[in-house]
């Protein structure tokens, strides 16, 4: 995994995407550096209204999908823990549904994001392993996003916490 790891050029804008700027080749949990390295941009985007919001998701994804494509292919491995762009946009589709722009619901609905990612529970799980290529590497984020962002919206809006 080393040998792939070492065929990241962060001069090719698609590897720099890819690895989330850089932050998926953090040396520990990679998937993590990711998800909190997509909070500082997520405070940009969500200035905007929810219209481009969503719109600069929608482009992220499209974007993604080339970018962690075309990295895995350089790589010679299929999702490699270092391609995080899909932690980024899991993470914005999760934030999207928060009920207040309130630290304590940032940090709710990362730790979600973290937990949907890494436990994979149905369909996430199925998303993961059946969908492949670019697609089959973002894919299961963005499900583990609208999943996560499905609760966030539940709880902030019939249970509120803060």
């Amino acid at each position: 995994m080393a040998l792939a790891k070492g065929r990241v050029k962060l001069t090719n804008p698609w590897h720099l995407l890819a690895t989330g700027f850089g932050s998926g080749l953090f040396p520990w949990m990679p998937g993590t550096a990711g998800s909190l390295a997509a909070i500082p941009l997520w405070c940009l985007i969500i200035q905007l209204p929810w219209q481009l919001y969503s719109l600069v998701v929608m482009l992220s994804i499209c974007l993604g999908v080339y970018a962690c494509h075309q990295t895995a292919r350089d790589m010679r491995v299929h999702d490699h823990g270092c391609l995080v762009w899909d932690e980024f946009v899991g993470m914005w589709i999760t934030l999207m549904a928060l009920p207040v722009n309130d630290w304590r619901w940032a940090l709710a609905g990362f730790l979600l994001f973290r937990v949907l990612d890494i436990w994979k529970p149905w369909p996430i799980r199925w998303f993961d392993q059946e969908v492949h290529g670019g697609m089959g590497i973002m894919i299961d984020d963005i499900v583990a996003g609208i999943i996560g962002a499905g609760i966030i919206y539940w709880v902030g809006h019939h249970w509120p916490l803060f």
